[in-house]
């Protein structure tokens, strides 16, 4: 039984660590996070400075910067959730098609595709709940909640409610890519 007795840490960093001393209804793996992980997220770091200080990260950087979305996923006007595909499922996709994508003639694709990670709000992932859910992009995709998992649309959801200042980022394990209008 957790007994809490008077603490001089701040109630955000008490729930969080709780959260991961629980483990609550996160993925197996999305419970990875230490506590001080988590509370370190929870500071003034925005999306883009997560993205560029993880090396899981690197390619959707490189990305981001190349799309002219970092303003935008920097700024603290607004408030989003990322669905992020790590470095390994950007490396997973048809060989030429990222090196396609970061060519400056193929801006409009790319923000299409990044867009379609990114829904507006914060949306944790206890809120997260089965059904559609419409994307920046202006397409929706489709939310799994089970159990033990979460999918978007193919991809798995390997890391849970990594909190920026001005959102949170969800890992996944796979790059979504926008249906064909």
């Amino acid at each position: 039984m957790i007994h809490l007795l008077y603490t001089k840490i701040p109630a955000s960093i008490a729930i969080a660590c709780l959260i991961c001393t629980v483990g609550l209804t996160l993925p197996l793996e999305a419970r990875s996070n230490t506590c001080t992980e988590v509370a370190s997220k929870n500071s003034t770091d925005n999306i883009v400075d997560i993205a560029t200080s993880n090396d899981s990260f690197s390619t959707l950087a490189a990305a981001i910067e190349a799309a002219g979305l970092r303003e935008t996923l920097s700024s603290s006007n607004g408030s989003f959730t990322v669905f992020a595909p790590t470095d390994e499922a950007f490396a997973a996709l048809p060989e030429g098609t990222l090196e396609e994508l970061l060519k400056p003639e193929n801006r409009d694709e790319l923000v299409k595709i990044l867009t379609y990670h990114v829904v507006p709000g914060r949306v944790t992932s206890e809120q997260l709940s089965n059904g559609s859910v419409e994307t920046v992009e202006g397409q929706s995709v489709t939310v799994d909640v089970g159990e033990r998992e979460i999918k978007v649309n193919d991809s798995n959801v390997i890391r849970a409610d990594i909190l920026a200042s001005n959102g949170v980022i969800h890992v996944i394990d796979r790059v979504l890519i926008p249906p064909q209008e």
